[in-house]
């Protein structure tokens, strides 16, 4: 699995709109540019929704998926709650999930990760990340390339506002 390129989904606890805010899509963001610049992923497309991040990523040797994965997501956790902490206290108890080990929780526990066969498959879902924010659910955008915390003006219009992003 650490040889392919895989379709990423992680989900805010509750599908809670946490990730309306752009500081915390900032967050995610400062993740993923962490990853790529210490060579521990390939990113190839993404788009931060209000409630579920959706990657096209590739692990890169000799790191682990379940490493990668884990740092990833405990570090934007450990920095959501800290900014909630000072900024939005209010907003902290839709996280509170006391366990063994922690209080609060704000990924979903099952992240989704599938692989990618081929580049019809990749360029299937690379659509359906650009497409996301424009579904009538959502209304983010009216064309994906409007969307800013997303690849799709990477592909679509060739900016590169990221810096990260690497074309498959």
């Amino acid at each position: 699995m650490e040889d392919d390129i895989l379709f990423f989904t992680a989900t805010i606890l509750n599908w809670n709109s946490l990730l309306e805010n752009d500081f915390y899509k900032q967050i995610v963001i400062s993740s993923l540019k962490f990853l790529t610049e210490k060579e521990r992923i390939y990113l190839y497309g993404f788009v931060i929704m209000p409630t579920h991040i959706h990657l096209l990523w590739k692990i890169r040797e000799p790191h682990l998926l379940k490493d990668v994965q884990r740092d990833f997501l405990k570090f934007t956790a450990h920095n959501f709650k800290y900014d909630l902490v000072k900024s939005h206290p209010e907003l902290l108890s839709k996280f509170e999930k006391p366990s063994a080990d922690r209080n609060y929780q704000f990924w979903k526990r099952k992240s989704y990760n599938n692989i990618i066969y081929g580049r019809e498959m990749l360029e299937q879902k690379l659509e359906y990340i650009h497409n996301n924010p424009v579904q009538k659910k959502w209304k983010l955008a009216n064309k994906p390339e409007e969307y800013y915390f997303s690849s799709a003006r990477y592909y679509l219009l060739n900016i590169d506002d990221w810096g990260f992003i690497t074309h498959y």
